[in-house]
Parts: structure tokens; sequence; C-alpha cells
């Protein structure tokens, strides 16, 4: 499955791509259900795919999703708990050749496979992820996603994970978690967040060419921007580093996120014209003409 990146410097998106609370503001009250992943892709350039951490879709569904976007976008794909969770990365050969051969059809538009890793799997274990990571095709592009609280501590641990990543061109995934833990626990939707998202340390390292950051944000917009201030220094930086991120903006129940997606788009927009960045072309992150988010 051989990747061919379109040059977006930064490509940016949200968690998922179908969402009720988005009908009347993303898609556009005429849009059905299957036609959302297209509308979604007119505006934004990736998204995230948590669905298959959880289930493999069939092949039909896939060749949809092939269908519904063009040729620059790319999907973010987990690989699904049974290779990271429950199996450990090891064992699972099997299951991860019927899982590639299942998402084939949308070869190209991978951005990165996703290997999401539970806290517990800890510096132990690196071995194993070592041998899973030689065994992937080297043509394909990974982010890694850790929670063990020794890959935070900066120690020899950490350093080791990171040598790991770069040696074999695998992105760290950066969890921003600050601004959801900053919101006081007054809704439901953020009591959930605290706790189910993991409160670690911001480690803003890029490993290989394609850094991922998961920005969970406040659900008050403007609380947002002292947050996301260190990343208008840190992505400039990448960009010039000739790097290409992806940044992936959550609020705590998504109801919001395009419009936080915008605001935080508009930032970077004007960062890069202060900066003066060469050939910056940020991503069209704001709604069709047509549409206006509420």
């Amino acid at each position: 499955m051989p990747l061919t990146q379109v040059n977006l410097p930064v490509r940016l998106g949200l968690a998922m791509w179908s969402h009720n609370h988005w009908q009347q503001s993303l898609y556009g009250s005429g849009c059905k259900a299957g036609e959302r992943l297209a509308k979604y892709a007119e505006v934004f350039h990736t998204v995230e795919g948590n669905t298959t951490f959880y289930a493999t879709p069939g092949i039909p569904t896939v060749k949809k999703w092939h269908q519904a976007t063009e040729d620059d976008f790319r999907f973010t794909f987990k690989l699904p708990q049974a290779i990271t969770h429950q199996n450990q990365l090891v064992h699972c050969d099997q299951l991860l050749a019927d899982f590639f051969t299942t998402m084939a059809p949308l070869e190209g538009k991978i951005g990165l496979w996703k290997i999401q890793l539970p806290a517990h799997f800890g510096p132990a274990a690196l071995p194993a992820l070592e041998k899973f990571l030689k065994r992937l095709p080297a043509n394909y592009p990974i982010g890694v996603e850790v929670r063990h609280p020794a890959f935070f501590a900066k120690g020899e641990e950490e350093k080791q994970l990171n040598r790991l990543l770069v040696e074999h061109g695998a992105n760290r995934i950066i969890m921003d978690s600050r601004p959801v833990f900053a919101a006081p626990p007054t809704t439901e939707a953020v009591i959930d967040a605290h706790q189910h998202k993991p409160k670690v340390p911001v480690h803003a390292i890029a490993t290989a060419d394609y850094p991922m950051i998961r920005f969970i944000g406040h659900h008050d917009d403007a609380s947002n921007d002292a947050f996301f201030a260190n990343w208008l220094v840190r992505l400039p930086q990448w960009l010039r580093d000739g790097k290409q991120p992806y940044l992936f903006i959550h609020t705590p129940d998504n109801n919001h996120a395009p419009e936080l997606a915008t605001r935080l788009y508009h930032m970077l927009q004007k960062k890069a014209a202060d900066t003066k960045l060469p050939d910056v072309d940020l991503p069209k992150a704001e709604p069709d003409p047509q549409i206006t988010l509420l």
C-alpha cells in the first residue's frame, strides 16, 4: 500500500467525520448520513479513523470511503485493539495481514496507521514494539501513541522509546489534553473527558516526518488560545524543517469541534503570514460558502 503524500504543509482534521450535531453546520440540513464523509472532505483534508480500533469494516464500506474522498484526502486509522491491546503486538501476524487486506481499497489515502498502546505497555515491552515495527512494510507511515508514565519522565526509558521511533521512521503521536483538563467538571461531557482522556505531559517531539498532534480542546473556544500558543511556534518550525504535521481537534463532546478547528486554523493562517513562511498554503479548514457554522 504505497504512500503518496500531497504537499499540504499542515493537515487539519477532526476526530470523526460523522456526528449528528454537525447536521445544521458542517454538512447542511439536506445532507444524508451516507453523504457526510464527502461533505466533511470538502472542508478538511484528513480525519481520525477510530472506528477500526473497535471493529474492522467490511470491504464494501472501505470502498465507499474511497469513493467519497478526493485523492489528496488522508485517513489516519487505528490498528484494531485485538492487535494493540489484547495481543500486545505479539502473535498477531495474521490479524495484521487480514486488517491490511481489508483496508487495501484505500491505497494511497493513508496518512498514518496509528498504533495506540495501553497505559500498561511500558519500557519492558519495547522489544515487542521494535519487532512489530520491523515487520511492517518500510513505506507504511506509522504513528505510535504511548501512555505509560515512564515514557513521559524524560529519563533513559523515554529516550529509548524516541530512539526506537526515529530508527524506524515512526511518528510519536502527541496528546495535548491540557485544555480539557483546565475546564471545570461542570458538564457531563467534560466529566466524561476527565475520566477517559489521558492526562499526560505534552512532549512536542517529531521523531519522523509526519508528527501528529491530538488537541483535546476546552469547551469554551477562547479558552483554548493560550494552550494553542505553543503550537503556533512549534508548527512553523516543523514546516521549516520540511515536515508535514497532522493536527486533529477534539472537544469534550465534539459538538463544536468544527468551530474550534476553524478558529485555530485562522490563528495558524495569521502566524504563517506574520512569519513569512515560504510556500505555506494551509488547508481550507472552513465551511463551504453555502454552509454556515452555527
